[in-house]
């Protein structure tokens, strides 16, 4: 009897080659420069179909400090306390907790942080209700919050695919107070509203005596750096309550966004 050849005799070198992996098994390709585009492209997809697999139509967002805990000052614990009663308020009548056709409409989503990003999760967690938590990968004070829902918590490296996520099925945008990061997700929104680049959305910013004394709009309005109508791009809120009568009376829907998911 002949004896059989070798599966692959002689050819260990060309085995063990890095060209000679899979692509989509090669790490060190995938992490590579010229995957950027790839490696961006799969943020995206892997989020969306998580998304669309639990029928997450529309949401609210809410943004806001890292730093904020429960007990903290009596300042931070009621910025604390009125972002988890808001993702409550959000989730019980906005449409999270009736699904139509297994559809969720202003499901509370959130950086997935620690902080007011925690307590908006937690709200919507006391409500019985999904939560979407999307992280980033940072050097420090970002891990996920436990309250996110475990199958909607994501992570990205790249902060314009998370923005872009946060973006895409809002109907409403809720900024606490916040550092840097919140400055940059506010702003990021109302450019594109400003501009015309997406659909008006109801924006409320909470503590109104904080963000007039971050940042004066009106000096910029007195510069001539924006327009009149640039103010009413937003309005404040200083309770949970209030938050959701402020987004009802922009026009926030809480009934179905639409006949399916698209």
């Amino acid at each position: 009897m002949a004896e059989k050849r070798k599966s692959g005799g002689g050819s260990k070198p060309q085995r063990q080659s890095p060209s000679y992996r899979l692509p989509s098994l090669d790490q060190d390709f995938l992490l590579s420069d010229s995957m950027r585009g790839v490696r961006f492209m799969l943020e995206y997809a892997k989020a969306e179909e998580a998304l669309r697999a639990h029928g997450i139509r529309s949401t609210i967002v809410v943004f806001g400090s890292a730093r904020v805990s429960e007990g903290g000052d009596a300042k931070r614990r009621r910025w604390y306390a009125e972002a988890r009663a808001f993702g409550r308020i959000a989730s019980e009548r906005g449409g999270a907790l009736s699904p139509d056709n297994g559809v969720h409409d202003n499901v509370i989503a959130t950086g997935g942080g620690p902080g007011i990003m925690e307590a908006a999760n937690r709200g919507a967690c006391d409500a019985g209700a999904l939560s979407v938590g999307f992280n980033i990968q940072l050097p420090h004070e970002q891990t996920p919050n436990k309250y996110s829902t475990p199958d909607l918590t994501f992570q990205f490296h790249y902060f314009a695919m998370r923005k872009m996520h946060l973006a895409m099925r809002a109907n409403a945008l809720v900024i606490f107070p916040g550092g840097f990061g919140t400055l940059d997700e506010m702003f990021e929104i109302l450019t594109l509203h400003q501009t015309g680049k997406v659909s008006r959305l109801p924006v409320v910013l909470f503590d109104k005596a904080y963000w007039t004394k971050v940042i004066s709009f009106e000096a910029m309005l007195e510069a001539d750096m924006i327009e009149p109508l640039d103010l009413k791009l937003f309005q404040f809120a200083d309770s949970a309550e209030e938050i959701w009568a402020r987004l009802l009376a922009l026009g926030m829907p809480v009934a179905a966004k639409g006949a399916e998911l698209k």
